[in-house]
């Protein structure tokens, strides 16, 4: 069977096998680089290449046995909105993100995600995305368990601008973590090179493990007789930056299923009635990335994790600098 697609302008600029992943989602992907191996894919009438970058106007013949198409989305009235609605504009979405709640699809993810809900909510505004279009998603992530600021990208040219943005690391990033133990200094940083957490079986035979440079930056807020609360920010973006640091350190983030103090972590379900990780983004600041002008989302820390700090004897008030 022969599917014909033509690039957007807004599709443009893609390499073709992403478009293509887009459009035949229900493709496994070895089967869809097997067909551009063997001349099942032609752009223009010749022969493409996986990683060409489309134009404006392409054309585009797949030859597959049978059409792949996705299952027909929820409608957007059944899909509920956990999220707060920190700011908006045609380019951005600033969303307040509570915890049990995952960003993206995945394996063991169940129920909507953030980018669901998102999507939903745009839609019952009427913006709804032309098939093939670019589709509003988060620039960036954040465990499924940690709270706070996520930046949405509404259009490609937002979402382009803020993955370089990010990558480069010219966001300001502030987290509050609740950390095991006491600290002796009023703040510190933690520069210890982190394993990369994508790298494939095969590449850690080829060439070993991939060590990757991480730098947090860490200040004591208030402290009580078991645990710390602490203001971190990240200059890198690494895979559980903040909670494999805390761990290296001997002070790992309460209530953390992975990484943490299991004993410790029951002790602080049972006494001070924390339920989850204590991990909460509370501030995110940068440049818009179309407009330029300086842009600063605040999440407050939620009321479960302020009730727990009170039971743990911490007192603090909202002060970040």
């Amino acid at each position: 069977m022969r599917v014909d697609f033509k690039v957007s302008a807004d599709a443009a600029g893609q390499r073709l096998d992403k478009f293509l992943r887009k459009r035949l989602d229900n493709l496994p992907l070895s089967h869809l680089y097997k067909l551009v191996r063997t001349k099942k894919v032609r752009v223009n009438g010749s022969r493409a290449a996986v990683a060409q970058l489309l134009q404006p106007g392409d054309e585009i013949t797949v030859h597959v046995l049978q059409a792949a198409q996705a299952p027909p989305p929820k409608p957007a009235a059944s899909v509920r909105q956990d999220f707060r609605v920190l700011y908006e504009d045609e380019h951005l979405l600033a969303v307040d993100k509570p915890a049990g709640l995952a960003v993206h699809p995945g394996s063991g993810i169940s129920g909507d995600t953030l980018v669901d809900q998102v999507r939903a909510y745009l839609a019952r505004q009427g913006r709804v995305t032309p098939e093939g279009e670019f589709k509003p998603s988060p620039a960036h992530r954040l465990d499924r368990e940690t709270s706070g600021v996520v930046i949405v990208a509404k259009t490609r040219q937002a979402m382009v601008r803020l993955t370089e943005m990010f990558t480069a690391g010219e966001t300001d990033k502030t987290y509050l973590a609740l950390a095991k133990g006491r600290f002796q200094r009023e703040e510190g940083s933690i520069d210890l090179r982190l394993a990369e957490r994508q790298q494939t079986y095969a590449s850690k035979r080829q060439r070993g493990v991939n060590l990757q440079n991480a730098l947090t930056r860490w200040r004591k807020l208030a402290g009580g007789p078991e645990a710390t609360l602490l203001e971190l920010t990240i200059e890198t973006g690494r895979t559980h930056q903040i909670r494999r640091h805390l761990e290296a350190i001997g002070h790992p983030v309460v209530g953390d299923s992975r990484y943490g103090d299991f004993p410790f972590n029951r002790v602080a379900q049972r006494q001070w009635g924390l339920r989850r990780m204590f991990l909460h983004s509370i501030r995110l600041a940068l440049a818009h990335p179309l407009t330029r002008k300086r842009l600063v989302f605040e999440s407050p820390l939620p009321e479960d994790l302020a009730e727990s700090l009170t039971r743990a004897g911490i007192h603090w008030k909202t002060r970040i600098s």
